[in-house]
């Protein structure tokens, strides 16, 4: 097998949307690098700006975009046309929910919360897509990070499986669109249920988490790494065919739900 397997040593990727060591922005950002390949930053704040440069050792690559500022998005696209010319692929992992008042029924889920929602995790990748369809080079390959599946309604994702399940539509939208001047792909990966901070804040998740854990055909969780590894192909030249694409890691869960033990369990403790 050759040893630049996914063809990616000399691309430049911008990576959006690393917060910390446990981000899955973060994981592929790390196996991309390890393929020689050059990755650009773009984080929130100038605060994640120094984060992300102690984790670094340095903040070359690394730019400063608020998605929620159409300005922020402008002066990126300004930024990476200047500096790098043309990117090979664009990262996008970016969400937001607000659950600092708990999970409410999904019904009365506040205008304010969803809008502010759907912009940052979903409209941003439109727009950031828009804003550097200059600097995509003529096969880039774009990769918004997702969920394995929208039509499971848990009460702790609550109104982010839609803005989810929106995402992945626009995903067809974009690659329709972008097609009619380019053969920029546009994919997504696909997890189960991940440990990272993002999570974290999600009450209950812990829970869920280990029942999915549970769920899968293996008896283990779906892990970051795996994610990157999923990502870094989609990003790279391997997955040429692959377009408006879903690529779903839940280590078999979809297919395990009545798995003999975890039928047994529920029987055995209902009230």
């Amino acid at each position: 097998m050759p040893e630049d397997f996914l063809q990616l040593s000399g691309k430049t990727v911008l990576v959006c949307g690393v917060a910390n060591r446990k981000s899955v922005a973060w994981h592929i950002a790390r196996v991309l690098t390890a393929a020689d390949c050059r990755v650009v930053y773009s984080v929130r704040s100038d605060a994640r700006r120094e984060q992300l440069a102690k984790l670094l050792g340095c903040d070359e690559d690394i730019l400063v975009c608020d998605v929620e500022h159409q300005d922020q998005i402008d002066r990126l696209a300004a930024s990476v046309a200047e500096r790098y010319g043309k990117l090979d692929g664009l990262v996008h992992s970016i969400a937001f929910a607000d659950y600092e008042d708990g999970m409410r029924p999904f019904h009365e889920t506040t205008r304010r919360a969803m809008l502010r929602a759907f912009d940052i995790s979903c409209f941003s990748l439109v727009a950031l897509s828009n804003a550097l369809q200059g600097c995509l080079a003529e096969d880039a390959s774009v990769v918004a990070v997702s969920i394995s599946t929208t039509e499971m309604a848990s009460e702790n994702y609550g109104y982010m499986a839609p803005i989810k399940a929106a995402l992945d539509s626009s995903l067809a939208f974009l690659a329709k669109s972008f097609s009619g001047f380019s053969r920029v792909r546009f994919n997504a990966v696909a997890p189960g249920l991940l440990k990272t901070s993002a999570s974290a804040g999600i009450p209950g998740y812990v829970d869920s988490y280990l029942f999915a854990e549970q769920a899968t055909l293996r008896g283990q969780a779906v892990q970051t790494d795996e994610v990157a590894s999923a990502a870094a192909f989609l990003l790279s030249p391997r997955s040429s065919g692959m377009n408006a694409q879903h690529l779903v890691l839940d280590a078999g869960m979809r297919v395990n739900y009545f798995d003999e033990r975890i039928v047994r369990s529920a029987v055995e403790n209902r009230p």
